[in-house]
């Protein structure tokens, strides 16, 4: 599947963006509100270290030691401050106020007027092009069911799986793949292309039986109730088997008109993209039925009448079934043709060729007997491979090993980031655990890919550089509800935790001293006392 940014494609296509959310408004508003109120808690301490300070402003006479000019109270304030913020946002507040506010007053703007054909500025060009592609938002190739699955879990547990920025990015799809400029030929497909920009799910339901009751072979209409209505697994396989006839009548039916017109070959094209989403999640239905055997067979009849589409990953969903099917050759074939140098890596290529390596050797693998007679060669071959999976994405082990709770995948993933990490795990952890030793190895050995990894992360060892934008795409992308894996760890300078302790501490013995002058007095004299004996001592 192509990549997708948020709303580019739809302010390219002149429509605004509430036209394209496919999700209630107000659904939307409340996990933004959610979202802000876990977002939070550290706030609200700082509110209420402020509400305490002014609750004791009486008995501590805080206004006169403010008005007596104490400058540590204020100094540590600021650093603590600081301290949060960094905490919070990963960057420093004055640094970040000096970048933005005092550096352009000072007259630090030289860079911003360079000209369009200037070195600085085809930098700055380069640079931006680079951090775009670095974070492209992709579909998920094993995206579960609206209907049957993630409604089920909102259900039971009351929380929302999914997000208001990756259920938009899917309504851009589905305009992109179920629609085209001739929808007004027909009345079923108009209707459709107003149900795909629904915001409200009963409403993109009751569109779609509208569309059937004007063609009662409109296939976009039966996929739309399978993904949304249908509330099992069996019931959606029905209607995308009735989707799938009404689907390949329309197909053929274009393959014959499709040189009459520009016109036609679109109609082709998106009736095209109609046919392979059925068929693969037909696949992805039996998969979940149990019937793997079948579920391979479609995909490997889709990669082989439609190969252009590889950009869909049908190969991610092939070499799940394969592992569930503990056809590990098959899965060996399929990765000599799609773990190339040439093509875009995943978690799902990485980690899957790292478990093919590791089976060889797993169940005899022991960490104290490596450490006195040495790693084999079959063994370092196996411990190469999970390294390279770790720097490609080095959210999973993670997951793998469950040190972090998984939770329902999202629609869409960010290569490398955590959600791509959640969505691997979510489908292959049952396979990790099938071949004896195989996370025994992992947990041994996934630790010591960072001590090969240039740091800071200006340079990869195998890959490019770990792309700094994950985090921010990710929060996107993931439930509120869910803890985000960030890499690299953003860890706190010494020099900060050192000058807000010491500032700190200078204030609070700085009030000390100005409320209780005699009792100071008393204490560092016997604090000095007893150096002196200790020195003495010595």
């Amino acid at each position: 599947m192509a990549d997708r940014g948020c709303l580019a494609e739809a302010e390219a296509a002149g429509e605004s963006p509430a036209l394209v959310l496919g999700v209630n408004p107000i659904l939307g508003w409340r996990e933004r509100l959610r979202a802000g109120l876990a977002g939070t808690g550290a706030s609200l301490w700082f509110v209420a270290g402020l509400g305490l300070l002014y609750a004791l402003r009486i008995p501590l006479r805080l206004c006169e030691n403010l008005a007596a000019g104490t400058s540590s109270l204020i100094s540590g304030l600021i650093f603590i401050f600081e301290w949060w913020y960094f905490h919070k946002h990963g960057t420093s507040f004055i640094e970040q106020v000096s970048v933005s506010h005092l550096r352009p007053l000072m007259g630090g703007t030289e860079h911003s007027i360079s000209e369009p054909g200037s070195p600085s500025r085809n930098r700055e060009s380069e640079t931006s092009r680079q951090n775009l592609s670095e974070c492209k938002v992709w579909r998920n190739p094993l995206n579960l069911f609206r209907g049957a699955e993630y409604r089920r879990y909102t259900w039971v547990t009351g929380k929302e799986p999914l997000t208001y920025y990756d259920m938009n990015l899917s309504a851009q799809d589905h305009q992109t793949f179920f629609t085209c400029d001739t929808d007004f030929l027909r009345p079923s497909d108009t209707v459709m292309q107003k149900a795909w920009r629904e915001r409200n799910p009963p409403a993109r339901i009751k569109a779609a039986y509208q569309a059937l009751e004007l063609n009662n072979d409109c296939a976009t209409a039966y996929v739309l109730l399978a993904e949304e209505e249908a509330t099992t697994i069996v019931d959606a396989e029905r209607l995308f088997k009735q989707a799938l006839k009404a689907g390949e009548t329309i197909y053929r039916r274009s393959q014959q008109c499709q040189h009459q017109s520009p016109q036609h070959e679109a109609q082709l094209r998106r009736d095209t993209n109609v046919l392979v989403y059925i068929k693969r999640r037909l696949a992805m239905c039996a998969r979940k039925l149990g019937r793997i055997r079948e579920a391979v067979k479609i995909m490997r009849d889709l990669m082989k009448e439609f190969p252009p589409l590889t950009m869909l990953n049908i190969h991610e969903n092939l070499l799940e079934s394969l592992l569930e099917l503990q056809a590990y050759a098959d899965v060996q074939a399929v990765l000599a043709k799609y773990d190339d140098i040439s093509l875009l890596k995943s978690a799902a290529i990485c980690y899957t060729a790292a478990l093919l390596k590791t089976r060889t050797v797993s169940d005899k693998f022991s960490p104290e007997t490596a450490s006195k007679r040495g790693l084999s060669t079959a063994e370092i071959n196996a411990v190469e491979a999970i390294h390279r999976a770790v720097e490609f994405n080095p959210h999973v082990p993670k997951y793998l090993l469950e040190m972090k709770s998984l939770i329902l995948p999202p629609e869409h993933i960010l290569k490398r980031g955590d959600s791509e990490a959640i969505a691997y795990a979510f489908s292959h952890l049952q396979h990790w655990k099938r071949i004896e030793g195989a996370l025994n190895l992992l947990q041994c050995t996934w630790e010591g890919t960072f001590r090969m990894i240039p740091y800071p992360l200006e340079k990869g060892h195998l890959f490019h550089p770990y792309p700094s934008c994950t985090e921010t795409a990710d929060r996107e992308l993931l439930p509120p509800f869910h803890h985000v894996s960030v890499y690299p760890k953003r860890e706190l300078p010494l020099f900060i935790h050192f000058t807000a302790g010491f500032c700190s501490s200078t204030a609070m013995i700085a009030i000390l001293t100005h409320q209780f002058p005699e009792i100071m007095g008393i204490f560092v004299k016997a604090v000095s006392m007893i150096s002196r004996t200790c020195v003495d001592y010595l």
